[in-house]
């Protein structure tokens, strides 16, 4: 019997490095003969990417309420749980996931200020039983986080955001850590790429039976 696989997401603020750090994970992993599939949010599925299109770069989203958004993300991520982690999973891969849930409940519950216990239940019918076992927050300061993407051509809706908004990200990212420090792993995303990748893969290999330490 295939023994069920690991589900590891990476959460932060823009310009955290989360992309970096996945793909060095992902290459760490598969050296060692592990079976890797990586997936984002939104998006990571035939409907997740339309849904994604429409959150982040079409012009039709530009008016979008926040109510609106949530249910957006929401329902991506429901079609990427049921038709590609869950699969995955069965099958014994380690699924690595760029943002999952607690991206909606940072940026929707508490950037935009919507209440958390409708965030908290969106979030449970979205997922079912499918939480990550791992999550790694990336935290680096708002302003660095700005200043490293504000070279990049074509910024999506959410990274012309304000200021004010990403120190609320911030903040709901440390309130997240604080308050569920068994699965969320807090890092410090200013260090060295390659230190910071070592540290990732150090943790798993602390919390999961079949990493291995060579």
């Amino acid at each position: 019997m295939t023994q069920r696989g690991i589900f590891i997401t990476f959460e932060g603020s823009e310009g955290c490095g989360k992309s970096t750090q996945i793909e060095l994970l992902r290459l760490a992993l598969e050296s060692e003969g592990r079976s890797v599939l990586l997936t984002r949010e939104p998006g990571g599925s035939s409907i997740g990417e339309k849904i994604r299109h429409l959150l982040q770069h079409d012009a039709d989203g530009e008016g979008m309420f926040s109510e609106a958004e949530l249910l957006l993300f929401a329902a991506s991520r429901a079609q990427l749980v049921r038709e590609v982690i869950q699969p995955a999973l069965t099958a014994g891969k380690v699924v690595i996931s760029d943002r999952f849930m607690d991206s909606t409940t940072v940026y929707q519950g508490v950037a935009r200020a919507i209440s958390a216990e409708v965030v908290a239940l969106i979030n449970q019918f979205a997922v079912g039983d499918c939480i990550p076992e791992l999550t790694f927050v990336l935290d680096l300061e708002s302003e660095v986080g700005r200043e490293r993407i504000s070279a990049r051509e074509g910024l999506d809706r959410m990274e012309r955001e304000s200021a004010e908004f990403f120190e609320r990200v911030r903040s709901g990212y440390l309130e997240l850590a604080r308050n569920e420090p068994r699965r969320v792993r807090l890092v410090d995303a200013s260090l060295p790429r390659e230190v910071l990748a070592i540290e990732i893969l150090n943790h798993i290999r602390s919390n999961f039976h079949g990493i291995s330490a060579s």
